[in-house]
């Protein structure tokens, strides 16, 4: 990950933007409280807190799409402004690029850079010129070091280049403040780089970004400053000098996170097989892959992005159609899904990368997206048992300390890391023997983490198999028994035992870089 090189706050400007006194009240529930944000011309300010903590909450009103409380004050420059909607805030140069980019990918790059203010034919209000409109996109777009131009349609666009279109947009409109809400969450390595050198030009030319993200090493790398929002509550804010882990921490969650990650689960090498995978391939990406995994193990699965980490997890869950290879579950049973549905019965679950995609109900409650898929186990001559299902409900939210105020409540109405403890107490009712984990902690913020390694640790205890994927090392390394690493489809290696397992060593394997990285003992070929 590349560093910038924030400049010292010595003799620091006044504020470009003030927020005071911020409160917001929904249905008589208090989301902020009395929250303070000033952030200067020029500087990247990173803006911290669980998720629930007011963040985006905070950002909301500043972009015109909620109205704070009475005795609210936004100020540009020391003047007091209004915001009573998106267009006037887009209208004082504030600019937001969402999670979710609110692109339309019919449309070319000129027609959503323009979209809401379109050029017009001399002449004819009603006809959008989307020649002057490419003209006007060409010049900002090259600035940007754009590899694609203003006619490219969106939908053909990657992720990475989807964002630098919502930035072109942000400039052309002659943005003062940029707010980008974990910008780098879908992006490789590589891309995030580039993005990084990309804020630091923004920053050089005077503007201001507030900058969203649970990754502590993105925080180190680009911030001036940092502010800390808990509870929907200002903490305090930090300059760059005197960030500490240790110390954003307890402002985020207000405790000690020493046992961060846990590991209080005791892996015996000789523990039964729950799954054994055997020269497993699809014919694409994934090519001749084995490995076991005991009962009551933490196996972590690394690599670089698109070194066929999900693909391969796929194929096992019956998710992805195999060409080659066999899969055995405990006491040597095969396992020859057709769908995901037999994967299941067979005591084998696995929890998707995109909980909002893949994964979550999100128009549906809480309630009914941790029953649907055993709703029927209860049932008698067709009838439900509510009580049961109610009671399951309950205790779920108690055992993953679910955060809601009632069952009823929509699951897309949640935090990212209340959605994902949903999610798992989804599969969890199935009473899985081998759970498969894909980014588990994607999107999730650090207390929420913390919970979720408490979970995995838990089921580790109690006897599950589990197969860990993360793109986080720290992570990975934390909860795992031992790590696999992918490259280019197949498995390059396997790291265990106490040191062995670091991050130097599974970016060896996973890059090829280096010649020892070829002799270390391969993943354990099932047997």
């Amino acid at each position: 990950m590349a560093e910038t090189h924030p400049r010292s706050p010595c003799d620091a400007p006044p504020p470009l933007l003030e927020m005071r006194n911020i409160g917001k009240t929904f249905s008589g529930m208090r989301a902020l409280r009395d929250v303070r944000l000033d952030v200067r011309r020029g500087e990247v300010h990173a803006l911290m807190g669980e998720n629930g903590a007011g963040k985006s909450t905070l950002m909301k009103i500043l972009s015109g799409a909620y109205q704070a409380d009475a005795g609210a004050q936004i100020l540009l420059e020391g003047k007091p402004v209004a915001i009573h909607g998106p267009q006037a805030a887009r209208d004082l140069g504030i600019a937001v690029i969402y999670q979710e980019l609110s692109l339309a990918p019919n449309l070319s790059v000129a027609e959503n850079i323009h979209a809401g203010r379109e050029l017009r034919k001399r002449g004819c209000r009603w006809l959008a010129d989307r020649a002057a409109m490419e003209r006007a996109c060409a010049d900002v777009l090259s600035r940007l070091g754009a590899r694609f131009g203003p006619a490219t349609r969106v939908g053909e666009l990657t992720i990475a280049e989807r964002q630098l279109v919502e930035i072109a947009r942000a400039m052309l409109a002659n943005a003062r403040i940029l707010v980008m809400d974990e910008p780098t969450t879908p992006l490789s390595t590589r891309e995030t780089d580039r993005l990084f050198a990309l804020i630091q030009r923004l920053r050089e030319a005077g503007m201001a970004i507030i900058y969203i993200s649970h990754r502590m090493a993105e925080i180190y790398a680009l911030s001036d400053r940092v502010s800390v929002l808990r509870d929907g509550s200002y903490v305090g804010t930090l300059e760059r000098a005197e960030l500490s882990e240790a110390r954003l921490v307890k402002m985020m969650v207000g405790r000690d996170l020493s046992g961060f990650y846990r590991k209080a689960h005791r892996f015996a090498g000789d523990a039964p097989v729950a799954l054994a995978v055997r020269d497993l391939a699809d014919g694409a990406r994934v090519h001749g892959c084995s490995f076991v995994l005991h009962e009551g193990e933490v196996l972590g699965l690394a690599g670089l992005v698109g070194a066929g980490r999900t693909e391969l997890a796929r194929l096992v869950y019956g998710a992805r159609k195999r060409s080659a290879g066999t899969v055995e579950v405990a006491g040597g049973k095969p396992l020859q899904p057709r769908s995901p549905r037999d994967a299941i019965r067979a005591g084998v679950v696995y929890l998707t990368e995109d909980r909002k995609g893949d994964g979550l109900f999100l128009d549906m409650s809480v309630h009914d997206n941790i029953n649907v898929m055993i709703a029927g186990r209860d049932a008698r001559a067709g009838v439900l048992d509510r009580r049961k299902a109610a009671g399951r409900t309950g205790a779920a939210v108690d055992a993953l300390a679910i955060r809601v105020a009632r069952a009823s409540a929509n699951v897309g109405s949640l935090s990212g890391g209340n959605q994902q403890k949903v999610l798992l107490s989804r599969l969890l009712e199935i009473r899985p023997r081998v759970l498969i984990l894909d980014e588990p902690t994607r999107g999730v913020d650090i207390g929420a983490k913390s919970e979720i390694y408490r979970i995995i640790d838990q089921l580790a205890r109690s006897g599950v198999a589990i197969l860990v994927i993360s793109s986080e090392l720290p992570e990975v390394i934390g909860v795992s028994d031992r790590v696999l690493v992918m490259r280019e489809g197949t498995i390059a290696g396997e790291l265990a035992g106490e040191g062995a397992i670091s991050q130097e060593a599974i970016i060896e394997l996973a890059t090829g870089s280096s010649a020892d990285a070829a002799n270390r003992s391969p993943a354990r070929a099932a047997a």
